[in-house]
């Protein structure tokens, strides 16, 4: 763990002088004081100004693509929370439809695990799947670390990065989660409510769908990250499809174990109002399907989870219409949009 205002060694600011460091000066991103005081981090891939620089280049830099047309921004976009906007992109390098909704990048150093099953064990070793599956960017690992050498500007990046001459792929995913743990998303108008800042109010609508959260929605939305990190059975699907390398087992493609069958990550609510559309495969457009799914729609399998089967045997949350509004006209005040238009973690303005 680091404290988010730790200063860095006299000698480390080495960054590009076509792109001013994004952040104050010896420092990373501040995290919001109801989400904690440090971000957390492997010890091999420490915060550098030179690093996080280095990541954010490269995440909107195209040449990470076989066809050198397709960026990690293109499916992961600042206005929507570094989500696309869609059900089941077609944007990779195949043209061909994914088989998982692109999931919105916020507050990702805080999480456990990575991709919608857990399948990737940290920030670093994420980055390598989209990079090189044939249907996202579909890029050829030695290809890209040759063409990086080339370059006349990263050889002399990596170095002040890493304070190594060689570029490897490793060393772009290590620049890139550093970027990836930059984006914090914390100020939005629940959270200047929750840490009680000078004229942050609620509507009586949103305090009302505030306590249906904390209550109707816990545990699995839980705490001011609005998720508890955890695998869960929604009631999606009774049948889990063994289709498309079983993507359909959602966490038990990875564990391989019955309990997990159907088993995805919950998503934050954070910024939700701006992340549509919904689930892991995105099959609701609106707030108003997926409340409705859980008050009517869910269905039953082995694994769905207890917390949706009631005393009578009815399976779904007990929420009134007016609650359903209740709730809807809170989730909007977690849209941060210092976050969606925040110049520093936007495009740089050069590659």
């Amino acid at each position: 763990m680091l404290c988010l205002l730790l200063v860095f060694l006299p000698g480390c600011n080495l960054a590009s002088e076509e792109e001013s460091f994004p952040f104050p000066k010896g420092a990373v991103p501040a995290v919001p004081a109801n989400l904690g005081t440090a971000v957390p981090f492997p010890e091999r891939n420490p915060f550098t100004e030179e690093g996080i620089l280095l990541g954010r280049k490269l995440f909107y830099n195209t040449r990470l693509s076989g066809n050198n047309q397709i960026s990690c921004a293109s499916c992961h976009h600042p206005s929507k929370a570094f989500s696309d906007g869609v059900a089941l992109a077609t944007t990779g390098v195949s043209g061909q439809q994914l088989h998982r909704n692109v999931p919105a990048l916020q507050n990702l150093a805080w999480m456990p695990g990575w991709f919608w099953d857990g399948g990737a064990k940290d920030l670093e070793s994420l980055a390598l799947g989209p990079l090189t599956h044939a249907d996202e960017m579909a890029k050829d690992l030695k290809e890209l670390v040759r063409e990086l050498r080339a370059d006349a500007e990263y050889p002399k990046q990596f170095k002040a990065a890493f304070g190594t001459d060689s570029i490897t792929s490793a060393l772009v995913a290590r620049a890139l989660a550093q970027f990836q743990r930059t984006l914090i998303s914390g100020n939005s108008a629940y959270d200047r409510y929750a840490r009680a800042e000078a004229g942050a109010n609620l509507r009586p609508a949103e305090v009302r769908g505030l306590a249906l959260v904390r209550s109707a929605c816990a545990p699995c939305h839980s705490t001011d990250f609005f998720t508890d990190q955890s695998f869960r059975n929604n009631g999606l699907d009774s049948k889990f499809s063994d289709d498309h390398e079983a993507l359909a087992w959602g966490r038990g493609r990875i564990t391989r174990r019955a309990e997990d069958m159907g088993k995805y990550r919950v998503p934050t609510l954070r910024n939700i109002a701006v992340t549509t559309p919904y689930m892991h495969d995105g099959r609701f457009q609106t707030l108003e399907e997926v409340l409705e799914h859980y008050r009517h729609g869910l269905v039953s399998s082995p694994t769905l989870d207890p917390i949706f089967r009631q005393p009578n045997g009815q399976l779904g949350l007990l929420l009134t219409e007016e609650e359903k509004a209740d709730i809807i006209s809170f989730l909007h005040t977690l849209t941060d949009r210092d976050f969606l238009k925040n110049p520093a973690i936007g495009p740089p303005s050069q590659q």
